[in-house]
């Protein structure tokens, strides 16, 4: 049996399983989660998360050496970030057009008195620019800064690719490297199914059929926005910039979807997103080694779409209509914020706070979703990694065009 329906199979029993425990006395799902499901779970992602900093580290410093001219990096970088913005932005409209329309905040009856949020500060946008670069390297890998990782790793790539010969033995030693991470991503990937039943068994089961059932419209309106963008934006993308079938790509992906699902990761799921890619998709090293590692920490389309219908929801709920420009500050400001935050499970919630101030609403209000975000942010992840591979796709199909019409003109 593949891997892709060991993990379909692993999903749906978890759900079943999630969803029977939440009929369980509170005790006996405690027990059982603390015991075996949350363990089984994290184990897994203690797995992968492992080789994260590691992997993104030697990838972006093969993928700028691959890259070769400093000037082609420059206009992949570019390439790269803007379809990244313009994404992001078309996934708030979405997220934003869905709430109003099907107003999920005005159906059911929630209890507003009692919201209460502990809230946490996202990093302001110019303090992001300018801790790019890092004081510290070996900091940075040690606390996980993907920015500062990534940054640095660039400079590598570029001094190797320039020095050239004089470096080889360097070139060669990252080059082993990576054979190395590719053996244990492979290895790691045997668990996923084990990892990937614990994980989604224990988040249906701590939500329960309450906090689903009461906050089912708001839930649906995100699901609804997140097929949406995949089914039509990333799809269009493909067939238009890409040349190829959103259909045939989005099969070859679902492996590494179902981790990110799972996991709740963006970074979690970069080495299966990334091998992913390179094997099934025919993506070429040396862009998916740049493209996907930047996409995990600057693009999240999947999280920004939660915190549009959130906005919404929340201002239906506390019955303050959104107008205009508040909805043009949303869609600016989580465009903005979603560069300046770390592709972790729960970084969602930081982002909405501070779009929500931004827009005069109560933060307090985020005590409303924070029943059901756990099973959003699954989802939402495995969007945001899908946009990372369709944009290194895309950009590493119009390569291999550009380089078949240089070959045809020199024969």
């Amino acid at each position: 049996m593949s891997l892709t329906k060991k993990i379909l199979i692993a999903l749906i029993l978890g759900v079943a399983v999630g969803i029977g425990l939440t009929f369980a006395p509170t005790d006996v799902f405690s027990v059982i989660d603390t015991y075996a499901l949350n363990p089984v779970g994290e184990i897994f992602l203690n797995l992968i998360m492992m080789i994260v900093v590691p992997i993104v580290f030697v990838s972006i410093v093969l993928g700028t050496v691959g890259l070769g001219d400093p000037s082609k990096l420059g206009k992949i970088g570019i390439q790269t970030i803007s379809f990244y913005l313009i994404t992001t932005a078309i996934a708030l409209v979405i997220g934003l057009g869905v709430g109003l329309v099907l107003k999920p905040g005005e159906g059911g009856t929630f209890d507003i008195g009692d919201a209460s949020y502990e809230e946490e500060a996202a990093p302001p946008i110019m303090d992001t620019i300018v801790q790019i670069i890092p004081k510290n390297p070996i900091e940075a890998m040690s606390t996980g800064n993907m920015l500062q990782i990534i940054v640095f790793a660039i400079f590598i790539g570029v001094a190797l690719a320039v020095l050239g010969k004089k470096t080889s033995g360097i070139r060669n030693l990252f080059e082993q490297a990576n054979e190395i991470l590719i053996f244990l991503v492979n290895a790691i990937m045997k668990t996923a199914p084990y990892g990937a039943f614990a994980l989604i068994a224990s988040a249906v089961g701590e939500a329960g059929l309450d906090a689903l059932g009461s906050m089912f419209m708001y839930m649906f309106a995100v699901i609804l926005a997140l097929v949406l963008h995949g089914a039509i934006t990333y799809s269009i993308a493909i067939k238009t910039l890409g040349k190829a079938s959103p259909v045939k790509f989005y099969k070859s992906f679902f492996p590494a979807m179902s981790v990110a699902f799972s996991t709740s990761s963006s970074s979690a799921a970069l080495p299966v997103s990334m091998k992913m890619a390179q094997e099934k998709l025919g993506v070429k090293k040396s862009i998916s080694s740049f493209v996907q590692p930047l996409g995990a920490t600057i693009n999240m389309d999947g999280t920004a779409i939660m915190q549009a219908v959130a906005t919404v929801f929340i201002a239906q709920v506390y019955a303050e209509p959104l107008g205009l420009s508040q909805m043009l500050m949303v869609v600016l400001t989580a465009t903005l914020a979603s560069i300046g935050t770390a592709g972790v499970p729960g970084v969602g919630l930081i982002m909405l706070a501070m779009v929500l101030k931004q827009v005069g609403l109560p933060v307090d209000g985020i005590a409303l979703i924070i029943g059901v975000d756990r099973l959003l942010d699954m989802l939402r992840t495995s969007l945001n990694i899908t946009g990372d591979a369709a944009c290194a796709y895309i950009i590493s199909e119009n390569e291999k065009r550009k380089n078949d019409l240089l070959e045809e003109k020199s024969a």
